[in-house]
């Protein structure tokens, strides 16, 4: 088992591996591109019915001022622990040395790698049921179930061919990506101001801020939806092996792509309520225009040739986002397994390429098999999956290493402390009370079936807690 910090590069012949190195080429730019084009890529454009949808209305924008403070409050937790345990892998790193590499930290490292084999590729799968579904317009002919899983797909492996490439060609890419999407959020925000309308953006239904038990459920499912849009936030701490002065690149990069990307979200959602009533695409669930509403956005003012042009600008932004996803999660399992935490082939690099090649391909095809859900189910059962183990558990690890690591350089440290902490509790437990059961027990069986795998783990193994003497 390698030690936490220790880094792995070639001596010698390339064929005979003493140590590998993941090359530091990220730097402030690349980490805030990164994390924008993971956070504002297909998101706002394929949620805007389903956020309508959970209240009824405008009145759901409510639930991503919810989700802002929730993801502000959780940025601190990650900025601080990135920024004193920089290295591939993120939260595993984290948790584990947080909660002892030896006894619990085993446990929860272990528990984290095993939701996470599922609520990543989940995320990535979204992105690619985005995708297929705004191909839609531009191909009315391929609509049908089928045709939608045959897009995804397709997708899917053209995303991990890209990035089955050395690190700083990624980089570049990465920026290209990133003002696409740019551009493409731009022209949404532009047109919608020009063409915005008051009295339809703000056209609330009877008893629409009526405090009610439902209200809050919604609220709840609002505020989920909220917390998908804005994932990607942490998006450069799974890749710290890979970022220059991490101590200052990665508090900045969580920081400024929070705000900017708030405010962004902000202007998106209401260029579009204000130019395409809310009732022509809620419930989403009947509304066919909710799979590609920001195409009817663009039809509504320049007409259908412009749309279906401005719907390849979307599918850049889809893709940028699956992009950005697949590059940043590939490097956890990578993590695990040279920590000896998890299956042993994950920690092999590409022998020229100098990436995790067996992790990405691994998790790529695993997306491609999640894109076969509907995308309500795919955010919720990704966020009931990461909740628990992974940002109530970041919670505990800061504390814990605060008290046990008084010692380990922090060059940022959590404003207001511990104010931030309990704002980010709560607002966990708020979204993850508020899901629907079945979802909770999906989230709880499968957490439940990790403890129980890795108690037959650590048996055959013979480590904590079934250590022989």
């Amino acid at each position: 088992m390698f030690p936490f910090g220790c880094r792995v590069s070639y001596r010698g012949s390339r064929r005979d591996p003493v140590e590998q190195a993941l090359t530091r080429r990220f730097g402030a730019v690349h980490a805030t591109a990164l994390n924008m084009i993971n956070m504002m890529g297909i998101g706002p454009f394929i949620t805007i019915p389903l956020l309508m949808s959970a209240l009824g209305g405008p009145q759901a924008m409510l639930g991503w001022a919810v989700a802002l403070v929730i993801v502000v409050a959780d940025g601190m937790v990650w900025s601080e622990l990135g920024a004193a345990l920089p290295g591939s892998g993120g939260s595993f790193r984290y948790l584990v040395e947080a909660f002892g590499p030896a006894k619990y930290g085993r446990l929860v490292g272990f528990l984290f790698i095993w939701q996470f084999i599922l609520s990543g590729p989940l995320e990535i799968a979204s992105g690619y049921i985005g995708f297929a579904n705004y191909a839609g317009y531009i191909w009315s002919g391929l609509t049908s179930r089928g045709a939608i899983l045959a897009i995804a797909a397709v997708v899917g492996v053209i995303n991990v061919a890209l990035l089955y490439r050395r690190i700083n060609t990624i980089a570049t890419l990465t920026l290209s990506l990133w003002v696409g999407a740019l551009v493409t959020v731009a022209v949404v925000i532009v047109t919608g101001a020009l063409h915005f309308s008051p009295d339809r953006a703000f056209d609330f239904p009877p008893g629409a801020f009526g405090f009610s038990l439902g209200f809050f459920v919604g609220l709840g499912a609002a505020s989920r939806v909220g917390v998908y849009d804005y994932l990607g936030y942490y998006n450069v701490c799974y890749i710290g092996d890979e970022v220059r002065d991490p101590g200052r690149v990665i508090p900045r990069s969580i920081i400024i792509s929070t705000i900017a990307v708030a405010l962004i979200y902000i202007a998106i959602n209401l260029s579009i309520i204000g130019v395409v009533p809310w009732r022509e695409f809620v419930p989403a669930a009947e509304r066919p225009t909710a799979n590609f509403v920001v195409s009817v956005f663009i039809e509504r003012i320049y007409g259908p040739k412009v749309a279906a042009w401005f719907t390849l600008l979307i599918l850049w932004t889809a893709f940028a986002s699956v992009f950005a996803l697949l590059l940043g999660y590939s490097r956890i399992p990578y993590a695990a397994a040279k920590e000896g935490y998890f299956f042993k082939p994950f920690a092999k690099l590409h022998p020229t390429g100098q990436f995790p090649y067996v992790s990405l391909v691994v998790l790529g095809a695993i997306a491609i098999a999640c894109s076969f859900l509907s995308l309500g189910a795919v955010i919720d059962a990704l966020l009931v999956t990461r909740i628990l183990v992974q940002f109530i558990g970041q919670i505990g690890a800061v504390v814990l290493l605060r008290r046990r690591r008084p010692d380990l350089p922090r060059p940022y440290r959590i404003w207001l402390y511990p104010l931030p902490l309990f704002i980010a509790l709560v607002g966990w437990v708020f979204v993850f009370a508020t899901t629907s059961p079945p979802i909770l027990l999906f989230g709880l069986g499968g957490l439940a079936l990790g403890v129980a795998g890795f108690a037959l783990w650590s048996r055959r193994a013979g480590t904590w807690p079934f250590a022989r003497a």
